[in-house]
């Protein structure tokens, strides 16, 4: 499994996953959109805990509205002469569920 989480929820998340025993890497990454920091957490899991692991995401993973300047955001380009803040959506979390066709621990 492959978690994207915000700076700001992923350690309450790999606490939990830690503390409920499931293996999991956090890495640092930082997202296209508002260029903020994300951790990218890599899961190895088993299928039948799938579910588990969804709810702990959704349980420590909240999404919120934040308001930006507009300058900030790649799609109003250099230059960008709105004043107003923008809404935008961040935190919560995106999962991928990918099937591993081999894996090895040395």
């Amino acid at each position: 499994m492959v978690i994207i989480a915000s700076d700001s929820d992923a350690n309450r998340l790999m606490k939990a996953l830690i503390e409920q025993g499931y293996p999991a890497t956090k890495i640092s990454s930082t997202g296209g959109f508002l260029h903020r920091g994300n951790a990218t957490i890599l899961s190895g899991i088993d299928a039948e805990e799938v579910d588990d692991v969804l709810a702990m995401v959704k349980s420590k993973c909240h999404a919120r509205t934040e308001y930006v300047p507009v300058q900030t955001l790649p799609f109003f380009g250099e230059g960008a002469s709105l004043s107003e803040p923008v809404e935008v959506r961040v935190g919560g979390a995106i999962v991928f569920v990918v099937n591993v066709e081999r894996f090895e621990k040395t």
